[in-house]
């Protein structure tokens, strides 16, 4: 792992930024500075071409002017003392603040964090990781003979982040890892997929696929070559974590993060304090969980990562704030400030969103099926806010016949319903629990790194 958690030129600003600060609340009732550099690369091996992208990396300063019911922002790039001392004169000199709102800037603390991992992709060169998906190429096309392509993809991000106000001044270096490996194959009934994929906030060390992985990934490829489609109507239905956690994410994900009870575009407004769910269901969002995609130590508006507990035995508790949302509510804020990058805005966004695991061991809960549907991956989803409905498409899914999953699959398996009814149908919460990571959009826009996940599910839906 590098020593150095922040650039020079990030290091050598950051004693300078109490004076930034002072500057801003000369005139804003709250001021704060944000340093920012972010950087991705992605590196690609196919069966017939390998490819090294690099993504557009931002570096500068935001600075932040807030009076309680006004937000007001200026982005500059780089890290120039004087560039910055001037704009901030600038900016704060251009802006009327009209309320007078006293923000909370939390407890004075001087904190760095940076994440733990073994083999920092900063050090490791483009050559030895390309030979490594050239590699994992090799093992998966080894399989079978219908394979047509192996995609093999590593994405790294690197974010270091400097946030100051009167009375915080934090620093983070997070390293995260994405790696995904797609296999097609074709058949007589034409060309089908699968994925396999592993990532977190770690080094390259979590990006290991055993024999036995691979071999499944292929042979669960090559078994939708002969997946059946299901007959839509209603059914029982279990989910795996991975389809479980989708379901949290769009139905109390997105609907909860409170810039949309501001729109009045979430029907999920008009429920806190009410059930939602059966008395099995609670839902957490946690940024805190460690070494997870979706982690880190602080928000972009330099709140402390710790637990959100959005419903509880089946009772909406809360949503997910950032500064503006949750000052303009009046309720306490939580860890949820992100934008995507620093010519971007802070939204109230997912991070970490799952499922709290109950008690029923996984054989009991799929023993407890006489008749229904095993959904064993997802695919996509997508929420409806004002009307509260979601939609989850699963890859792939199996039949469930006398408590036991069989080798009838169907793909895809979409599900639909509205959010209460869903959730309220839930009978029995596995003993079990999963979490995987991707990227989350703010509508078609806006992407951030997320989590979600949980135990197996036992609920009612409609499926087609």
């Amino acid at each position: 792992m590098t020593d150095s958690l922040l650039t020079p030129a990030m290091e050598e600003l950051r004693p300078d930024l109490g004076e930034v600060v002072s500057l801003l609340e000369t005139r804003a009732p709250y001021g704060a500075v944000c340093l920012s550099s972010r950087e991705m690369t992605q590196y690609m091996v196919e069966n017939n071409q390998e490819r090294v992208i690099p993504g557009e990396p931002t570096a500068g300063v935001i600075l932040r002017g807030f009076d309680g019911q006004t937000m007001r922002e200026r982005c500059l790039g780089g890290f120039d003392r004087e560039k910055v001392l001037r704009e901030a004169k600038d900016f704060i000199q251009g802006v009327e603040f009209a309320g007078n709102g006293k923000i909370d800037p939390g407890e004075e603390r001087v904190e760095n964090f940076q994440t733990k991992m073994e083999r920092d992709p900063a050090l490791v060169p483009t050559r030895e990781k390309l030979d490594y998906l050239r590699e994992m190429n090799q093992r998966v096309n080894q399989f079978d003979s219908r394979i047509v392509n192996a995609r093999v993809r590593l994405t790294e991000f690197r974010e270091k982040t400097v946030f100051r106000n009167r009375a915080e001044d934090l620093a983070q270096d997070i390293q995260r890892v994405h790696m995904s490996i797609i296999v097609t194959v074709m058949g007589d009934k034409g060309v089908v997929y699968d994925t396999k994929t592993k990532c977190g906030t770690a080094g390259l060390e979590i990006l290991t696929f055993s024999d036995e992985e691979l071999e499944k990934l292929v042979k669960n490829t090559i078994k939708l070559l002969d997946a059946g489609r299901i007959e839509p109507g209603e059914y029982t239905v279990v989910t795996a974590p991975g389809v479980s956690g989708v379901i949290c994410h769009e139905s109390f994900g997105h609907g909860v993060e409170t810039d949309m009870f501001l729109k009045e575009r979430a029907k999920a407004v008009n429920f806190i304090g009410k059930r939602v769910g059966s008395e099995l269901v609670d839902i957490y969002d946690d940024p805190s969980l460690p070494g997870e995609f979706g982690s880190y130590s602080f928000d972009d508006e330099g709140l402390l990562a710790k637990p959100t507990r959005i419903v509880s035995k089946g009772v909406f508790e809360r949503g997910l704030t950032d500064l503006y949302s949750a000052t303009a509510l009046g309720i306490e804020r939580s860890p949820n400030g992100r934008r995507q990058d620093l010519t971007r805005k802070v939204y109230p966004r997912m991070t970490n969103t799952f499922f709290g695991s109950g008690e029923t061991p996984v054989e009991d809960l799929i023993g407890q099926v006489e008749d229904g549907i095993y959904i064993a991956k997802i695919s996509s989803g997508m929420e409806d806010p004002k009307g509260w409905g979601i939609q989850v498409t699963g890859h792939y899914g199996f039949e469930i016949k006398g408590g036991e999953i069989t080798e009838k699959m169907y793909s895809p398996i979409g599900m639909t319903g509205y959010v209460p009814e869903v959730l309220s149908s839930i009978s029995a919460v596995g003993n079990d629990f999963g979490l995987s990571g991707g990227y989350c959009g703010k509508g078609t826009k806006e992407l951030v790194p997320v989590t979600d996940g949980g135990p197996h599910l036992l609920l009612k839906a409609r499926l087609g």
